[in-house]
């Protein structure tokens, strides 16, 4: 996928001779005899980079003039301004009005070439920094962390996937981590050095939805607006919750999808914008076609490539991983120094529900290190728990010592607490009897026994 690069010059042979050395480095070009050809091309699709000449014949607008229009709509269009006629005083104008630099003709073409190719690079740059401001964290996207069986396949279906440019719809509980997946594919793709836009579905609602999705030339906001999809051109766009989108957003998004190209609101010009589609969901799709939540064409076009995130509570065997790293983490954000977990605390965090997924493990982990004292070098015990999770379990199976047991005889309590006890175990293992037995201390064949007492299946 080659950067496109904007050339303006009244005089044809110059932008020929622009556009075939710039082509001959790998990028495309398109090319405008005035600032009125520049303005509609601008206005349809956003280039990576312009070459604008200054003086110019039989155009309303001279190269500054056109250079002000085009940083008025896109701010960060790293810009580079070219004349045979330049002066200091012309230069150092054109650089105080957002220009990247000047290059004056006639121009040599590895001045050329190294000149676009630094303004580029200072655009990536740029939106990188933007990007890790907006991130407000200290630390760089970790991978996703994990080595169960689900989360190897999960790593797997990524490196497939990612080199594609086809649309994805990932789904998982709340908690699981799709945003992160949509980020490793975006990173492992070739459209990795260019934006990842994240649209908050629930919030696209009301009189501002369209114009925060698709942009605005009416003003009525105060200013121009460009939209999410025009900020994600040649980067990938990432819908979170699309179960959230109203009807009418979901048959806008159809349409841009499918013509990779919309309107401004307001606009008269169509826009052409290049992006990958990503989306993401909690619920299932087939439930939320036969409700009327999500159109079933809609379904059809963004999930070309089906991914499931697996839930906490199916990759037990991550817990600790998960949080030892978030430790690590939370370490550095809150500037303390790390805790150590002793065992029974990570076996007791093994055999917790997690209805929240990674995200509850995570914030868990983060209470812990705010109440935890750094005078304290110790391993942490069960007792470091938050006490809304140790009671968070009130099912039958989960009850421990309380209350409830006192209306049982000694007999049934002993039942009750065995049955407990073992399915806890037998989450803590991942089902896996050998490991279980050895920590229980019991032999396999007679905890297959008592398992079949109690009416617990194996697997």
């Amino acid at each position: 996928m080659s950067e496109e690069i904007l050339i303006v010059d009244d005089e044809s042979d110059i932008r020929s001779l622009l556009s075939l050395t710039l082509e001959d480095e790998g990028f495309s070009t398109v090319q405008a005899a005035n600032a009125e050809q520049a303005r509609d091309i601008v206005s349809k699709r956003l280039p990576s980079c312009a070459i604008l000449d200054i003086w110019m014949r039989d155009s309303d607008m001279d190269g500054l003039g056109l250079l002000s229009w085009c940083k008025e709509i896109y701010p960060d269009m790293p810009i580079l301004m070219i004349s045979g006629h330049g002066t200091i005083s012309t230069a150092v104008e054109a650089i105080r009005n957002g220009a990247y630099d000047f290059i004056e003709k006639p121009f040599k073409a590895e001045r050329l070439i190294l000149t676009v190719r630094r303004a580029l690079q200072a655009k990536r740059l740029e939106i990188e920094n933007q990007l890790l401001r907006a991130r407000t964290a200290v630390y760089k996207e970790p991978d996703f962390i994990g080595n169960a069986p689900k989360i190897k396949q999960l790593k797997n279906d990524i490196e497939k996937i990612a080199p594609t440019s086809s649309r994805v719809l990932i789904q998982g509980r709340p908690g699981s981590g799709k945003e992160t997946v949509a980020r490793l594919i975006h990173n492992r793709s070739s459209r990795s050095e260019h934006p990842f836009v994240v649209v908050s579905c629930s919030r696209l609602t009301g009189e501002k939805a369209d114009a925060e999705l698709f942009g605005s030339e009416n003003f009525q906001y105060g200013r121009r607006i460009v939209g999410l999809l025009e900020q994600a051109h040649l980067g990938t766009l990432y819908f979170d919750e699309i179960s959230d989108l109203s009807a009418n957003m979901q048959a806008r998004i159809l349409r841009a999808v499918t013509e990779q190209r919309f309107r401004r609101i307001g606009g008269m010009s169509e826009i052409i914008s290049d992006v990958r589609i990503i989306s993401a969901t909690n619920e299932n799709p087939q439930e939320m076609i036969e409700k009327g939540k999500l159109r079933e064409d809609l379904y059809y076009r963004l999930a070309v490539v089906n991914i499931y995130v697996p839930e906490l509570s199916q990759r037990r065997g991550d817990i600790s991983l998960l949080a030892k790293h978030f430790v690590q983490q939370q370490s550095e954000l809150l500037g303390k120094n790390p805790v150590k977990l002793g065992e029974d605390l990570l076996n007791a965090l093994r055999a917790l529900p997690w209805p929240g997924s990674v995200r509850q493990l995570k914030n868990v982990i983060e209470t812990i290190m705010i109440l935890s004292s750094d005078e304290n070098k110790d391993p942490l015990g069960v007792s470091a728990l938050p006490e809304f999770n140790t009671n968070n379990n009130t099912s039958d199976e989960g009850q421990m010592l309380n209350e409830v047991f006192m209306s049982y005889s000694l007999r049934e309590a002993r039942e009750k607490f065995e049955r407990a006890y073992l399915i806890s175990q037998m989450k803590r293992f991942d089902g896996n009897i050998t490991q279980m037995a050895k920590f229980i201390e019991m032999e396999r064949s007679a905890l297959y026994r008592k398992l079949k007492s109690v009416g617990i299946p194996e697997n």
